[in-house]
């Protein structure tokens, strides 16, 4: 399979340049349990994530790098082939699509509220009664209080991009069994944080674990131009 050949290519071509260096794929991993990160330099790889949009023509699909050092994201490169664009985050050295400057919480988009978002979400792969009603409520507690508008686009790499360009104002996960894995965020992470964008966890209970202080590990997360919008959708969602 493409996403198979894609990520061997990608490890193979790192080794050659960094032999020492740890890898962490979505597809070496499987459904098995996923290695940790340690303070050993780590890639992260999504050799394509939006893989439904692709195998479906769908033009929202991506190859997912990032980078880890002392246990925490470092840089982050995304290739969109499909719309030919190129997302890279470096900590501390901001972040480029195309290279061009990305200031995702620039402007008016400083002081966006929810009730003037467009609101991402992801439904992922959860289907029994219990995680259907959870996801649904949350989106029916969005549209009560009044949003822009909600998309789910398919590819989580490309909406924190999206977000830290703009194109959308805040994403969540984690309502349900929906959550996402450490590819799906470690690059996205790099270049939502460089880009001036908050990035947490969608539990109150890890909330406080923002930037690059975020677990890539955890099932929950929230991303959003500021941090009042991000406080109004993690209130808004979960009830509180």
């Amino acid at each position: 399979a493409i996403d198979v050949e894609n990520e061997t290519y990608i490890s193979n071509e790192i080794l050659k340049k960094f032999p020492g260096h740890a890898i962490i794929g979505e597809e070496s991993t499987g459904t098995g349990t996923i290695p940790p990160l340690t303070n050993e330099p780590t890639w992260i790889i999504d050799p394509i994530d939006g893989t439904t949009n692709f195998a479906s023509g769908l033009p929202l699909s991506c190859v997912s790098i990032g980078f880890c050092r002392d246990g925490k994201p470092y840089m982050g490169v995304v290739f969109a082939p499909m719309t030919n664009e190129l997302y890279i985050g470096v900590q501390g050295h901001g972040a480029y699509r195309n290279g061009i400057r990305l200031l995702g919480c620039s402007g008016e988009k400083a002081t966006k509220t929810l009730s003037h978002s467009v609101v991402n979400f992801e439904f992922g792969y959860a289907r029994d009664e219990e995680d259907v009603e959870k996801m649904a409520l949350a989106v029916k507690r969005l549209l009560q209080h009044g949003v822009r508008t909600t998309r789910t686009l398919g590819s989580g790499v490309l909406d924190l991009c999206y977000v830290a360009c703009g194109r959308m104002d805040v994403v969540y996960t984690g309502i349900a069994a929906e959550g996402w894995k450490p590819w799906d965020y470690c690059a996205g992470l790099v270049i939502a944080v460089e880009s001036g964008c908050t990035m947490s966890h969608l539990s109150p209970s890890e909330m406080d674990k923002a930037g690059y202080d975020f677990n890539l590990y955890s099932k929950n997360m929230i991303c959003g131009v500021n941090s009042k919008v991000v406080d109004e959708c993690r209130s808004c969602v979960l009830g509180l």
